[in-house]
């Protein structure tokens, strides 16, 4: 069974942001960025346990192509996305949304 997915706030302004960046630097790329993310949301959402816990209840799946990680936890029904995160930022700065 495949879990709904829902964003918390910070995590959506930085997928909307990043992508955002992305398309400023070649037309096109955001919305590759975009795919690339929403699979990994996909795949995660599908298969959960699949992915390693980085913190607590907190787990996380690399974005193929882009420097980006997707962290999540899981509630019964539910994947709730925390941070949509480039990989050379402050792990930290994360960490404080659970």
């Amino acid at each position: 069974m495949t879990l709904r997915v829902v964003f918390r706030r910070p995590a959506q302004h930085e997928f909307r942001e990043a992508a955002l960046w992305y398309e400023a630097r070649r037309p096109g790329l955001g919305a590759a960025f975009r795919a690339r993310v929403n699979s990994a949301i996909l795949a995660a959402a599908e298969a959960p346990l699949r992915f390693p816990r980085v913190l607590r209840d907190i787990r996380c799946v690399r974005v193929r192509r882009f420097p980006y990680s997707v962290f999540f936890i899981t509630e019964p029904e539910l994947l709730v996305v925390l941070a949509v995160f480039h990989a050379r930022r402050d792990p930290a700065r994360w960490g404080r949304r659970t």
